[in-house]
């Protein structure tokens, strides 16, 4: 996801910050001026996690040289792996590595700022002034896109994660029996990372029994639900948030099967106008949380949502970024999580079918889903996605799909 770019930077050796984010003191930048450095970052944030990645590294590495391109590709591959928005984390660890614990704080919410206000505003404009309704034939034309926008993610997300043939059987198996049976995508995650352990162990691995015991638990007890709206309109969110492996774009199919499939707060069309709202704004895809929020329950459900599904990127990051690089690399939950992430990858596979099958509804909506598809698959720049969605919706309205 990083690009050619970070691999044919000239190496930097890092400076006394390069360290590591383990002071808490940081490097000794001040809190405002680590605010409103990622706040504009934040605001020139377009084209999702690939592009925004980008913007860090040159901003990070290529020009304050606070750690090595090494060292930025090391904690990048961390955090792709972990839970969480890869981005949002990668802006808290650079935060906390120049300001310590609540500068990674302010440095995340810098980032996240102006995309959350955007998104927050084009919510409000949507319930209030019924603009799927108004604008219906744009939104269709924006809805065509958004299957080309997740099946690219699908081939970029595979591309990386999937380097062996197990892998790829794993992915196609929870593709199958999310789209085949409808099974939970808890269970296909559980089922995908022991799979794999499974073929380490057959290939002379560490035989002992693995410690998966924690994500486990973690991933059963996320199916309990909440007493009031508020509160599970919470829990959905922190369960997103815990349960993202492998970058931002793993969030789709489980804010879908959550918001349109368990509890029906949106239908399969609103959530796709969320997704491509998402596509236009400089934000993480993981801001739709915002919009289901709202349309969920009003400002008090956006408010929840976003920060629910955001605060396991803040907590990991800030407090126990050293604990995640050790887990991360430690052979016995490697393979684990490697099979994890080939289940997401299935799951998103899946996503993409289901996306299709709600937005092409004739010929020129596949029309539409094709030529953004390709476009996306042939060119890459931060502002590829917001163009490639506006376009559609713009076409869309000239052509009347819907």
């Amino acid at each position: 996801m990083v690009g050619s770019d970070l691999n044919s930077t000239p190496g930097i050796e890092p400076g006394p910050a390069g360290a590591g984010p383990d002071d808490a003191a940081g490097a000794g930048d001040s809190r405002l001026s680590v605010f409103l450095r990622f706040l504009r970052i934040g605001l020139v944030a377009w084209g999702g996690p690939a592009a925004q990645t980008q913007i860090l590294y040159r901003e990070c590495v290529e020009q304050e040289e606070w750690v090595s391109p090494s060292s930025f590709r090391k904690t990048l591959a961390v955090y792709q792996v972990l839970p969480g928005p890869e981005v949002t984390e990668l802006c808290i660890y650079f935060g906390r590595l120049r300001a310590g614990r609540l500068g990674g704080v302010l440095g995340g919410l810098g980032f996240l700022l102006p995309g959350f206000l955007m998104m927050l505003a084009l919510s409000i404009a949507y319930v209030e002034f019924d603009l799927s309704e108004r604008f219906g034939s744009f939104f269709g034309g924006m809805q065509a896109a958004v299957g080309g926008l997740v099946a690219m993610a699908v081939i970029r997300l595979g591309r990386k994660f999937l380097d062996d043939v197990p892998l790829f059987l794993i992915a196609g198996a929870a593709f199958g029996l999310t789209l085949g049976i409808g099974l939970s995508f808890v269970l296909v995650l559980l089922l995908a990372g022991l799979a794999y352990e499974a073929v380490r162990w057959t290939r002379g691995g560490d035989r002992d029994l693995v410690a998966i015991s924690p994500l486990a638990l973690v991933a059963i007890a996320a199916t309990a639900g909440g007493a009031t709206l508020l509160v599970e309109v919470f829990w959905e969110g922190l369960k997103a948030g815990l349960l993202t492996f492998g970058g931002a774009y793993t969030v789709v199919p489980f804010l879908q099967e959550s918001v349109v499939g368990s509890n029906g707060w949106l239908t399969e069309a609103e959530f796709l106008d969320g997704l491509a709202l998402g596509g236009i704004l400089p934000a993480p895809l993981v801001i739709i949380t915002t919009f289901a929020g709202y349309l969920t329950d009003g400002l008090a459900g956006a408010l929840v949502m976003t920060f629910a599904i955001f605060l396991p990127a803040f907590l990991l990051p800030t407090f126990f970024h050293s604990q995640l690089v050790r887990i991360s690399e430690h052979p016995r939950l490697e393979s684990f999580l490697h099979g994890v992430t080939a289940g997401v990858v299935g799951l998103i596979a899946a996503v993409v079918v289901q996306i299709v099958d709600t937005s092409v509804t004739g010929l020129w909506t596949a029309v539409i889903a094709v030529v953004s598809f390709l476009i996306l698959f042939r060119v890459e720049s931060k502002l590829t996605i917001p163009v490639v969605v506006l376009g559609a919706g713009v076409a869309g309205s000239l052509i009347g799909v819907g």
